[in-house]
């Protein structure tokens, strides 16, 4: 802040170490000079730090959880109190309404006339419907909702009640470690864009929805020594949340892919890497 109060106050005289008077605006220009040569030397000389961009994809539920003991006894009081309190509908009235009508074909002093109100038109009852409704239902077949849950991780069909997360094993020197699909973040791009560009480097045609432009988290660890170029120690990672919106199977390479819930993180992640991720990564 010196410059910047001797440039309001140019009149100020120094004495210099031969004892001769000098006027301050001189030694002005000198400090800025010097200040701006140390902005430069500082500009030129990079972060020790390499920064990446992740993404966190999400592939939510596709079935509802199993119903627990209390959950089955409220469901079937609520269905049974809806029951008691509910009116007849349409198509339960129209079955009151045939099987009276079959009852009054049945009695002696029947008048036919009255089925001139239908005319020529084939009469179809309720129970018919019901009939042809029961022979549709028979030939429906429901989805499994169980599919090699602790089998086949690779697999994005796995665990259909519980939200997964995609992880991939990278090379981090001499080691080979399970982490959030990331790439190095590149001059000219926003950091969301280095997550979407981790994403489209997946050998499967991934179609994702990312839930904003602002990181959700952040990680920084250090290269392993070996590794350690000069001028870069380590690198800070960059989170952005992502949700699958395709919704056909992923087959993605045994190994080195896996789809797992939020508690199985703890058998893939490092200690300190599972920190960060479990603050942003939620059980849905």
């Amino acid at each position: 802040a010196a410059p910047f109060r001797c440039i309001y106050r140019p009149l100020w005289r120094v004495i210099t170490g031969s004892g001769r008077l000098t006027v301050g605006m001189r030694n002005i220009s000198f400090t800025e000079n010097h200040f701006s040569a140390t902005n430069h030397k500082t500009a030129s000389v990079g972060s020790p730090w390499t920064l990446h961009g992740a993404v966190c994809l999400q592939r939510l539920p596709v079935i509802s959880q199993d119903r627990n003991p209390i959950e089955e006894e409220f469901s079937g009081l609520m269905q049974q109190m809806e029951l008691e309190r509910s009116l007849l509908s349409d198509h339960e009235l129209r079955l009151l309404e045939d099987a009276a009508r079959m009852s009054r074909k049945q009695e002696e002093d029947y008048d036919s006339d009255e089925e001139e109100d239908y005319g020529d038109k084939e009469i179809v009852t309720a129970q018919d419907l019901e009939d042809a409704w029961e022979q549709k239902l028979k030939q429906f077949h429901p989805a499994q909702r169980s599919n090699g849950d602790k089998l086949d991780v690779s697999s994005s069909e796995r665990c259909l009640a519980d939200s997964l997360v995609l992880l991939i094993k990278q090379d981090v020197g001499s080691q080979k470690v399970w982490l959030l699909p990331q790439v190095q973040w590149k001059a000219g791009e926003t950091l969301r864009q280095t997550a979407e560009r981790a994403l489209a480097h997946l050998p499967a045609d991934v179609k994702a929805t990312f839930l904003g432009n602002a990181p959700c988290g952040f990680y920084k660890y250090k290269y392993p020594k070996d590794i350690q170029k000069e001028g870069s120690v380590g690198a800070k990672v960059f989170f952005f949340k992502a949700v699958m919106c395709s919704p056909n199977h992923l087959p993605l390479e045994k190994n080195s892919f896996a789809w797992v819930k939020k508690d199985e993180l703890k058998d893939f992640l490092t200690p300190e890497y599972l920190k960060q991720v479990n603050r942003f990564i939620m059980s849905l």
